[in-house]
């Protein structure tokens, strides 16, 4: 196998948990050059001490399908014009993701049968058994012949409850090395205070936990310890980094916007623990070694649960209709994010107390 072609996740939480995948990709092929195809919003987060290359796709989330679709095709016949592809592997189950790989001439084209997509790739795998695994797992078993490998270690890869997470290569992913993986980032300079992180951000409102719960949240830590709270997230954060500064029962720093999101490792990596929304960033904590508290609203953590070498404690209230894992609650105004709503930040702070902050 001389040249690879994979097509990576286009969301944060979805790149960090595909880590896996192309650790054991490059395991198999060690001499093979593999070229990761991603999106803008992921560029940073690419794998570099897995793939020798990484090629940016020029679309928008403005685009619509069609305009989305002749940028793919544009970018297609670029990549079948380098080289001759011998595999290529499909992580979302997009037809989009699928029609890339049959217009860049890929030879072997890897990927869940979901979505139609079938006709476009050669090498299907049953999604209907995929569906059911952790992420992680599912986008792992996507490396040919991947039963003859393993890559959940014990330490940095705890075995999750209802998944399939049950093999390891003993002693390889103590933790996760930045500096091979992520080599370009400059990292962001943490407090010298002892802190938390919080992340109040998320892609979907069925996944925010009320700006009010995490400032009610923050007032309790300040009252109850000496912490100071580190707001994190990227530009689209800023107003509830700002709703929540303006509270003054709180110790907070700013940190939003502030660097691209592998800039944060050393935030996350130095923290006393992370308090975020299952999101992106709850992957991104979790891999750079933080402990973190996640409030889950619409989304299985059976399936989306994080994975990283230190401790990860999943809040839920599990409602008739959870989990939906929709963007947009559809329960009645007055039930809006009822699940969230009723996790309470008293709730999390006794969680926390007891599970993290007296054991630091």
């Amino acid at each position: 196998m001389e040249n690879i072609l994979v097509r990576t996740p286009n969301w944060i939480g979805d790149q960090i948990l595909a880590y896996p995948f192309f650790y054991g990709l490059r395991k198999k092929y060690p001499k093979a050059k593999i070229t990761a195809v991603c999106l803008e919003w992921v560029k940073d987060i690419q794998f570099l001490n897995c793939v020798d290359d990484v090629y940016t796709l020029p679309l928008s989330r403005k685009q619509s399908f069609f305009e989305r679709l002749k940028w793919i095709d544009f970018s297609a016949k670029e990549l079948k014009q380098k080289k001759k592809w011998d595999l290529g592997i499909a992580l979302p189950n997009s037809i989009s993701s699928a029609w890339l790989l049959y217009r860049a001439g890929v030879k072997s084209r890897r990927g869940y049968g979901a979505e139609g997509r079938s006709i476009l790739l050669n090498d299907t795998v049953d999604w209907k058994r995929g569906s059911l695994l952790h992420r992680s797992q599912a986008y792992f078993n996507l490396i040919p012949h991947s039963e003859t490998l393993s890559f959940a270690s014990q330490n940095f890869w705890p075995r999750l409850p209802d998944s399939e997470l049950d093999s390891k290569i003993d002693g390889e992913l103590d933790a996760f090395d930045v500096q091979k993986e992520w080599p370009s980032t400059i990292a962001l300079e943490p407090p010298q205070v002892p802190y938390y992180v919080i992340a109040p951000g998320s892609q979907a409102v069925s996944r925010t936990w009320p700006v009010e719960y995490f400032a009610d949240f923050a007032a309790l830590m300040t009252e109850k310890t000496s912490l100071v709270g580190v707001i994190v997230g990227g530009p689209k954060e800023t107003s509830i980094a700002s709703r929540l500064m303006e509270d003054k029962r709180s110790n907070l720093l700013d940190y939003t916007a502030k660097g691209n999101v592998s800039s944060l490792w050393k935030i996350f990596k130095n923290a006393k623990w992370t308090l975020c929304n299952e999101s992106g960033l709850a992957h991104v904590a979790a891999l750079c070694g933080s402990p973190v508290q996640i409030v889950c609203g619409a989304a299985d953590p059976r399936r989306t649960r994080p994975l990283g070498p230190a401790s990860v404690m999943v809040k839920v209230n599990p409602l008739s209709c959870w989990p939906c894992e929709k963007n947009i609650c559809y329960r009645p105004a007055h039930e809006t994010i009822a699940c969230l709503k009723g996790i309470l930040p008293q709730t999390i702070y006794d969680e926390i107390s007891a599970n993290l902050i007296h054991s630091s």
